[in-house]
């Protein structure tokens, strides 16, 4: 898998961006949100149960991502087409403010190591991207087990403040400071 220190693989994938079918799909590539710090997160499956959970709470966050200049872009490696049925048709993901990835290829998961060799999907993975593309964190959890938004949040804060933060830290306490 690749990891923290390493460079976002280079990609260019159709995306879902709403739900309206003639503005529905956008190609988004890894040149996109220069200079913005990036959130990937991917899921396996679209139409399952624990998927639609994060995928609502991070789009409910999106907000206060974008208030900390950064760019959240979710994906699987279902078709654009198929992420557009799900977001017409689910209640909360039919407002997304955020880009659903279509890595049908399955290029990018593949690059990025997060391909799951038994079922053939992506895995629950997250990655925090600085602006020059280098990966700053990688969380991934068994297929079965959802995310928290909301520890991603503390780390993308604790990132930002380019110190040394101690265990459970908060935006706006203090940062370790070594004499």
């Amino acid at each position: 898998m690749i990891g923290v220190g390493e460079k976002f693989p280079m990609y260019s994938l159709t995306a879902t961006v709403s739900r309206d079918i003639k503005s529905a799909f956008k190609t988004i590539t890894d040149q996109d949100y220069k200079g913005k710090w990036k959130l990937y997160f991917f899921w396996p499956k679209d139409f399952t149960f624990v998927c639609p959970t994060e995928i609502a709470a991070f789009g409910k966050m999106n907000r206060e991502f974008a208030d900390r200049d950064t760019q959240i872009l979710g994906g699987s490696t279902d078709s654009e087409f198929v992420h557009h049925a799900w977001r017409t048709h689910h209640e909360d993901l039919r407002d997304l403010p955020f880009p659903m990835l279509a890595d049908v290829k399955r290029d990018l998961t593949s690059e990025l190591g997060i391909l799951d060799s038994k079922e053939g999907v992506a895995q629950r993975a997250t990655f925090i991207v600085d602006p020059e593309n280098i990966i700053r964190f990688v969380y991934v959890t068994d297929l079965s087990v959802g995310r928290s938004p909301q520890e991603v949040l503390r780390v993308l804060d604790a990132l930002q403040t380019d110190e040394l933060c101690p265990c459970n830290w908060q935006k706006g306490e203090e940062t370790v400071v070594v004499a």
